[in-house]
């Protein structure tokens, strides 16, 4: 996307155009670091194939080299931020199957006792004070040791929509061609018991509701005379594989003007509120109800949704194509960090009359009634084919950590690996998103955890023959190691996603650039084992959430989202169900070395 140029004068975004650019790596030095990276999982025969295909893709005149120099070419065109424009469009938007649980992200925040109705209003609060300091330029530039970050997602944060399409989907968002500059959409959806509802939560003027005008009207929801059918929830759409929602959402703007009509109320929207009639047993399924609770109580495909339950207990659910988990951390905190009355205060907030919430509704057929209740089934089954735990410890964190000499985050994916063999009887490719904010329009670079020195010191670890400083010392040289990669890949010089991109390029541009075959790399044992992921790693440190979480990306995987905090470490963990009982074998054997390891590098 473009920011506006009426956005980019604005403080918020000032910084952006002032950014470097995302450095483009050599052909050859991804090629390299490619082999490097994926060496440790590959047998010698795996090995020797790779090496081949590498060479075939690396020599004068062939595919790699005609794939690079129309990405150099690209890169140096007019008006492009970086070389990964077109790549994160793809990789995002270009996913077929549902988002829903697939690519969807939650923070579950922390308790703070308030009732359901106050907590969820003083979440409307502050996210409209963010707006408006997003929208006057207030929100200041974020900068993590100094160095400026992009901010280009803030823009995403209201009024942000994904568009079902075939072969891609879209984006409706503001700060566009179509919506110049900031949102002007004064309204809200509020979901309860599968109903929708329309809420203006900010005047004519923009001047948001009082705190108390916005929680009476979030109440008027909850009374309202409105029963919505099980097979009328719409929202249970937005869980079907990205074409056939397409179809369907086609099939709703045929049957009549009503059902475009609530679409772009729904699509225009701020945010979206989901306020659940139910209280989750515990913190495990609280988490679960955010990654994929439904009942058509939600649009998965709106940026940014809202989701309190009857307790009062809150999160939010996030649609991934725009928005890194760092743009939300950043936002939350802001929510979160003040009370719901200073926000108000700050953002003019006054009494204007309570909102009243207008029903949103669709006129549906038979077909489009049987495609909602089918939509509902498969979730529902894909969600009892998921399987989760949470892993708490209340005595480790980050400082804990330090204190042993060592870099926290590469204490923690030392000690996935060590329960990850112990669980499994092996090693797997690991992913970890890293995070390089720092360049112009940056998102995030895909790291690979598994360094030679990482399968030295897991097997040291389980060595009878090892005595305590051979282990120490194996653990440190795989912790340096880790550090190393991690800075390498936020410095831009990681092959994965320029590699990735170039297959790309030869998908989109292969019959113009004579590349009409798929280069064989691409089905070597080295890019196919690296990328099949058995643990998929992030991470999100904040005081204000209690735990973070996403679903697995393959068959086998393991999802790892994890708070690491000064005083605590918390993890939510999902893969697909037949792999559950590996998952608690790794839940256990993870609390066994995380102690392991601490006992290790204390004495």
């Amino acid at each position: 996307m473009n920011v506006s140029q009426e956005a980019a004068v604005s403080a918020t975004f000032a910084r952006e155009a002032g950014l470097p650019r995302v450095p483009l790596p050599t052909l050859e030095a991804s090629c390299e670091r490619f082999l490097a990276w994926c060496a440790p999982l590959l047998t010698a025969e795996e090995r020797a194939e790779t090496e081949a295909e590498v060479a075939a893709f690396l020599r004068p005149g062939g595919p790699g080299r005609v794939l690079h120099a129309a990405l150099e070419e690209y890169d140096a065109t007019e008006g492009v931020h970086s070389w990964l424009d077109t790549f994160w469009p793809y990789r995002y938007l270009g996913r077929r199957d549902r988002i829903a649980l697939n690519a969807n992200f939650f923070f579950l925040f922390q308790d703070t006792g308030q009732d359901q109705l106050d907590r969820a209003a003083g979440l409307v609060a502050g996210a409209l004070n963010y707006k408006r300091q997003l929208d006057e330029g207030l929100i200041a530039p974020v900068e993590q040791r100094g160095v400026p970050q992009s901010m280009v997602q803030n823009a995403y944060l209201f009024s942000t929509t994904r568009i079902p399409g075939v072969p891609l989907d879209t984006v409706r968002a503001p700060y566009s061609d179509r919506a110049p500059g900031p949102s002007t959409a004064r309204h809200i959806v509020v979901f309860f018991r599968g109903g929708m509802f329309r809420l203006d939560v900010l005047g004519e003027d923009g001047t948001p509701h009082s705190l108390d005008e916005i929680e009476a009207g979030l109440q008027a929801v909850t009374k309202a005379d409105v029963h919505t059918a099980a097979a009328d929830r719409v929202g249970h759409l937005t869980t079907m594989a990205r074409a056939e929602w397409a179809a369907a959402r086609d099939a709703l703007i045929a049957r009549g003007p009503r059902n475009a009509g609530t679409l772009d109320d729904i699509e225009t929207a701020l945010f979206c509120v989901c306020l659940e009639d139910l209280v989750p047993e515990d913190t495990k399924a609280t988490c679960d109800e955010l990654l994929y609770g439904d009942r058509g109580n939600r649009w998965f495909d709106k940026a940014v949704s809202f989701v309190v339950y009857a307790d009062g207990r809150a999160g939010i659910n996030v649609e991934h194509c725009e928005l890194d988990g760092t743009t939300i951390l950043s936002f939350t905190d802001a929510l979160l960090g003040t009370a719901p009355e200073e926000h108000a205060r700050q953002s003019g907030a006054r009494s204007q009359g309570r909102p009243v919430p207008r029903p949103l509704t669709f006129e549906l057929d038979d077909t489009l009634r049987a495609r909602v209740r089918s939509a509902a089934e498969a979730f529902a089954a894909y969600g009892a084919a998921t399987a989760t735990s949470t892993v708490s410890f209340g005595d480790f964190g980050s400082t804990a950590a330090k204190a042993l000499g060592v870099s926290p985050d590469a204490f923690v994916q030392a000690a996935y690996q060590l329960a990850h063999q112990r669980a499994k009887g092996h090693l797997g490719a690991t992913y970890e998103s890293i995070a390089t904010r720092q360049y112009r329009y940056g998102r995030t670079e895909a790291m690979r955890v598994v360094t030679p020195e990482m399968p030295a010191f897991v097997a040291a670890m389980d060595d009878p023959a090892a005595d305590r400083d051979t282990r120490r010392a194996a653990f440190r040289a795989a912790a340096t190691a880790h550090v190393t990669r991690a800075k390498e890949c936020q410095a831009g010089d990681a092959p994965e996603q320029h590699l990735w991109e170039l297959e790309l390029i030869q998908r989109r541009r292969g019959g113009e650039l004579g590349i009409t075959e798929q280069p064989a790399l691409y089905r070597s044992p080295g890019w196919l084992t690296m990328r099949d992921d058995y643990l998929s790693t992030s991470s999100a440190p904040s005081e204000n959430i209690q735990y973070f979480g996403f679903g697995s990306t393959s068959s086998k995987c393991i999802g790892i989202a994890y708070v690491l905090l000064p005083d605590r470490f918390n993890l939510y963990l999902s893969t697909p169900l037949p792999v559950a009982g590996q998952m608690h074998a790794f839940a256990d054997r993870l609390r066994e070395a995380v102690a392991e390891l601490r006992e290790l590098l204390a004495g």
